[in-house]
């Protein structure tokens, strides 16, 4: 049966789930000397290419590990959401049958789209958390420009690794699913 089909949870599937969170959560870390510098669009672009909807999974064990070790402070709440414009962009894009040389450029855009919106993305919370008005939040966005453009930068080369990933992924759950 499809890996998209099947509605019930296993104990491997939440062995997987786990580890790729923690995965995610572990190449944060590694990567954390170059900021704004990182394999998180990666990731979750492979993950949901390959579980769809359940790479909600992993996602949170990745936003939960680094609530844990980082604090559960201000910086910490959008996390809670700020993945979610990327993983339904893949759920989205990823349904359309398009040939591999237009998938792969397609999946870095998008990685790189949402790199370069992350600053966009966080600041409606800033400004909730901080009580910024929308003129301050709009400087705020602004000012993080160089960082986002790293960011983009960063999910853009990332996001060449989509393809080769999800279907490294999808293999192993074939093979998991069929020995």
């Amino acid at each position: 049966m499809p890996l998209s089909t099947r509605s019930r949870l296993c104990t491997g599937d939440l062995v997987i789930y786990s580890v790729l969170g923690s995965v995610m959560f572990a190449s944060k870390i590694a990567m954390a000397a170059l900021p704004n510098i990182h394999l998180l669009a990666l990731f979750i672009a492979s993950c949901t290419l390959t579980y769809r909807a359940k790479a909600l999974i992993p996602l949170y064990v990745y936003v939960m590990l680094d609530g844990l070790f980082g604090g559960f402070s201000f910086w910490w709440f959008p996390y809670l959401y700020i993945w979610l414009p990327l993983w339904l962009a893949f759920m989205l894009f990823g349904k359309l049958r398009l040939p591999t040389a237009l998938r792969a450029p397609l999946y870095m855009a998008l990685c790189g789209l949402h790199g370069l919106s992350f600053g966009t993305l966080y600041a409606p919370a800033q400004a909730l958390m901080f009580g910024l008005g929308f003129k301050a939040m709009l400087a705020w966005i602004i000012a993080g420009l160089p960082f986002d453009i790293i960011h983009a930068i960063s999910g853009l080369a990332s996001g060449a690794l989509v393809l080769p990933l999800s279907s490294l992924l999808q293999k192993l759950e074939k093979r998991r699913h069929n020995p």
